[in-house]
Order: structure tokens, then C-alpha cells, then sequence
């Protein structure tokens, strides 16, 4: 078994390998910008873990892996794009670098290279998986986006708002790697289902760092959700857990219009702190994760095989950035 450090290096000197010499220079370019920005390459790693546990040569994944990472760095082009987001990674974003328009075109390229990819691999299913996933991404977009509007977004709402957006394309890229493999579908399945809580929990890690994260560390300035009042897990739990002296305060920050941002997120979290959201995000995410490793227990090989990826997901537990 390849550890994850190992598959690690090997995507990114694959990715590396993906520089285009296609023309025009200025489209591909944001596309070797936003896929050189580094980052932990989960998704990738993950499928190729997948296939890992079955065959012992994950070079005939490798086409997939690539595909999912493209994909992955195309919704966060275009997130980064709707929510005017500054930095990405510690780096300008792609919109702020080379114009809006350069941040839609190349990002609109991106899914079509990525399904290339996949399609190489000659197996409708691949294509089947990650063309649901793709759909459900956009539909969790949408839902993210309609939350902007609402001030009564409950918890399960937001749960299955994630579950989209976010945990669907871990969950397909473990699916794909074991589809590939030829590993049994009840072993498929139970993979799924273990991206699919290990997303959740991750993607309420997030929620948490967002505020609570290191800049130099996150490589996002904390406090990004809190000024364009999205809805996440601690904005959600803290207007429904909050008393009505804290409830009215909160609510002054979100119908603010004009206001120092230092200052707004600094309230905010204060009252995070004096609600207890806190801990309630880590209770959720470790819920979660409970269910993670309960659906990778199910998964019909020795723990012996499964240890690698298990101490894989439990590193993305303790995780900083």
C-alpha cells in the first residue's frame, strides 16, 4: 500500500505534467495558475487510495484522480468568483488576477478536461458516477446561494446543502477508485458512504476554521463567511441558539451595511464564543466522522488493508488548514 505522502507527490507531479500547449496561453493559464496553488489534493489521493486497497499499481487511476482534482479546483474558481473572495490557498484568486471574465471561460474549460480524463479510462460508470456528482454539485451551489436570502435556514437544511456541494465529490472519488479496481458493490457502497460523512466532517471543519483558522496557515483571511453572512453551521446554530438580547445583536451585524470588517468579525465571533458554537460544530463533525469509519468497517477487507486509509481520514480531523 501506497501511504498518502507517496500518492501525494505522484498527483502532483502528474498534475505538473498537465501543462497544456494548447492555445490561446490566456485561457489555459488561470488553469495552471488555480491547479499549481498546492493544497492537500484529497480528492485524488482519496480515489487513488481507493484503488489502492484492490491493486497494487495506482498508475491506471491516475487519469480519474486527475479528473476529480480538475473538477474540484473549477468549483472553487467559480465559488471564489461568486462570493468576491480575495485569496484562495494564500494566493489572489483567479478573478482577482486576470478579470472576472478569464475566472468564468477558463473555469467553464475545466469540467470538459476533467471528464477527458475520466472518459480515458474506457468505463461508462466512471463517467455515469461523476456526471450525478457534477449535477449534484451545481444543485448544492444553487441551495448555497438561495441560503443568502433566508435567515431561517435550519441545521438539516444546511446538512443536505453540504452534502452536495461538498461531500458528494469525496464520496464519488472513493467510488470511482474502487469501480476501477473492479472491488464488489457492496464494497463500492461502502466506500460512498464513508466520503460521504468524511465530506460532512470535513466541510464542518471549515465552517470552524473559517473563523477560528490561522491566515498563515488556512491560507484565507478568517472571518471571509462571517462579513457575507453565510449561512454556515456556526451562523445557523448561533441564531437558533441564541438568547434575545444575543439573537438582536447578531441580527445588527448581519442587516449592517456599513461597518469596519475587523470590527464585524470580531463581534461576531464573540458571540460565537458566548453562544457555545464551537463546540457544537465539533460535536456535529465528530458525529460524522463516527459514521465514517462505521461505513469503512463495513468494507469487506482485512483492517490490515483499510489502515492506511483509515489514518489518512482521521490526519484530516486534526487538520489546520
Amino acid at each position: 500500500m501506497f501511504s498518502s505522502d507517496e500518492l501525494l507527490q505522484q498527483v502532483n507531479a502528474a498534475l505538473e505534467a498537465q501543462a497544456s500547449s494548447r492555445t490561446p496561453q490566456s485561457l489555459y493559464a488561470p488553469i495552471h495558475y488555480v491547479l499549481s496553488m498546492g493544497g492537500k489534493r484529497l480528492r485524488p489521493v482519496l480515489l487513488l487510495m481507493a484503488y489502492n486497497l484492490y491493486r497494487d499499481e495506482v498508475a491506471p487511476a491516475m487519469p480519474a484522480a486527475l479528473g476529480v482534482e480538475i473538477y474540484h479546483n473549477f468549483t472553487l474558481m467559480h465559488d471564489d468568483l461568486m462570493d468576491r473572495a480575495e485569496y484562495r490557498r494564500g494566493k489572489p484568486c483567479v478573478h482577482h488576477v486576470w478579470g472576472e471574465n478569464a475566472a468564468i471561460l477558463s473555469g467553464d474549460t475545466m469540467p470538459l478536461l476533467a471528464a477527458r480524463h475520466i472518459l480515458s479510462a474506457g468505463m461508462p460508470a466512471l463517467m455515469d458516477c461523476f456526471l450525478e456528482t457534477a449535477i449534484q454539485i451545481q444543485e448544492g451551489q444553487q441551495y448555497d446561494m438561495e441560503f443568502e436570502t433566508r435567515n431561517d435556514v435550519t441545521e438539516d437544511e444546511y446538512i443536505a446543502m453540504i452534502h452536495h456541494k461538498t461531500s458528494v465529490l469525496l464520496a464519488c472519488a472513493l467510488k470511482l477508485g474502487a469501480i476501477q479496481a473492479g472491488a464488489p458493490t457492496a464494497d463500492q457502497e461502502a466506500l460512498y458512504r464513508f466520503g460521504e460523512q468524511l465530506g460532512l466532517a470535513f466541510q464542518l471543519q471549515d465552517d470552524y476554521l473559517d473563523v477560528y483558522g490561522d491566515f498563515a496557515t488556512f491560507g484565507k483571511r478568517p472571518g471571509g463567511d462571517i462579513l457575507c453572512n453565510k449561512k454556515t453551521y456556526m451562523l445557523i446554530n448561533a441564531l437558533s441558539k441564541a438568547t434575545p438580547a444575543q439573537h438582536a445583536r447578531l441580527q445588527q451585524w448581519l442587516d449592517a451595511t456599513d461597518y469596519n470588517p475587523e470590527e464585524k468579525v470580531r463581534a461576531v465571533t464573540n458571540l460565537y464564543n458566548e453562544i457555545g458554537v464551537a463546540a457544537l460544530a465539533h460535536e456535529k463533525m465528530n458525529e460524522c466522522y463516527t459514521l465514517a469509519e462505521q461505513s469503512l468497517a463495513q468494507v469487506a477487507l482485512p483492517d490490515s488493508r483499510k489502515e492506511v486509509l483509515l489514518q489518512y481520514a482521521r490526519s484530516l480531523m486534526n487538520r489546520q488548514s
